[in-house]
């Protein structure tokens, strides 16, 4: 059986193993494949029977084309990336990587608030630079720092990474508001159920953790950022398009939004016409909630229990049944 990797490099860039999928058959891996280019996309697929891609698209065109396929694995929780409507008229299961990354993506939105409140990658540069040996007083600070405790943190998405959030902020003495569709006894544990437009009114901390959706995409914008209070603190390691990037950036730039902490943006890698690069007070990561090693291997050992449930014939995390 042949198998191919189209995009391992993010996954694996080299501190992780292919071993446990190389285990069912011939493996390719290739670090990257051309996002807009099918032609060589359908080349590296070739008669492989099973196919692993992350972020390379594959199309409607690209699945009729390689008769070959008997299963595609997602390197990913998301898989808008595939058609899999053209996959389940084949007969071919769609199978993502869910809850891999639960306590690594709930940490780093935690990691944003506290560098935004405390500042101190920022601070410990300035001591590199000198700073603090040419004050005269024992110590210096020069941003606002700010005690969580006792403020109220909005979480919009409530499933396990928005609870997993939630756990750390109510461990430090804030208090946690949710809007979910579905609400979980889990949920009720940590936090209280409210409205949307209530997480907006109430927060001094917005966190977003729910999946992109047309009634999800874009709602952060200059409309409900006006519900908002002013200096609210607005985080998401979610989905860059929850958000309109303009609308944040203004606000940041008129105080309104006191500071912003992202590791997602509408197009990733960053363009350098993004409007957030200039914003005041917008610290912007590279996508990087979900790489600590821990979840990556977790990733890695999914994505290959998901081939092995495949060929036993009873595949699990199929999205397209």
């Amino acid at each position: 059986m042949k198998i191919v990797v189209l995009d391992g490099y993010t996954l694996n860039p080299g501190d992780l193993r292919w071993d446990k999928i190389e285990t069912f058959g011939q493996l390719a891996v290739y670090d990257r494949s051309p996002l807009d280019d099918e032609a060589e996309v359908l080349k590296r697929i070739g008669d492989c029977e099973i196919v692993y891609t992350n972020k390379t698209p594959l199309t409607r065109a690209v699945i009729e084309k390689s008769p070959a396929i008997r299963f595609i694995g997602v390197l990913a929780t998301g898989y808008n990336v595939v058609d899999t409507q053209a996959a389940k008229e084949r007969g071919i299961p769609v199978c993502n990587v869910p809850s891999y990354g639960t306590q690594a993506v709930g940490q780093f939105a935690i990691a944003l608030l506290l560098e935004i409140c405390s500042r101190v990658g920022h601070h410990a540069q300035a001591v590199k630079d000198g700073k603090w040996s040419r004050t005269p007083d024992f110590c210096f600070w020069d941003y606002p720092l700010i005690e969580l405790a006792g403020k109220t943190i909005g979480l919009i998405g409530f499933g396990r990474i928005g609870q997993v959030t939630g756990q750390i902020a109510k461990a430090m003495g804030m208090h946690v508001i949710a809007y979910d569709e579905t609400q979980a006894d889990s949920g009720r544990e940590i936090a209280e159920y409210v409205p949307l437009d209530e997480i907006f009114a109430r927060s001094d901390v917005i966190s977003l953790h729910c999946p992109l959706f047309p009634d999800t995409q874009g709602m952060i914008n200059r409309a409900n950022i006006e519900k908002m209070k002013d200096g609210v603190i607005i985080l998401n390691n979610s989905r860059g398009p929850l958000i309109i990037e303009q609308d944040l950036a203004d606000a940041l730039s008129s105080g309104k939004v006191l500071a912003a902490g992202l590791d997602v943006v509408c197009a990733e890698p960053i363009q350098a016409d993004n409007p957030l690069l200039s914003a005041k007070n917008c610290l912007i990561t590279p996508h990087i909630s979900w790489a600590p090693k821990e979840s990556r291997q977790r990733l890695m050992d999914i994505a290959a229990g998901n081939l092995k449930s495949f060929l036993e014939g009873c595949p699990t995390n199929v999205v397209n049944a």
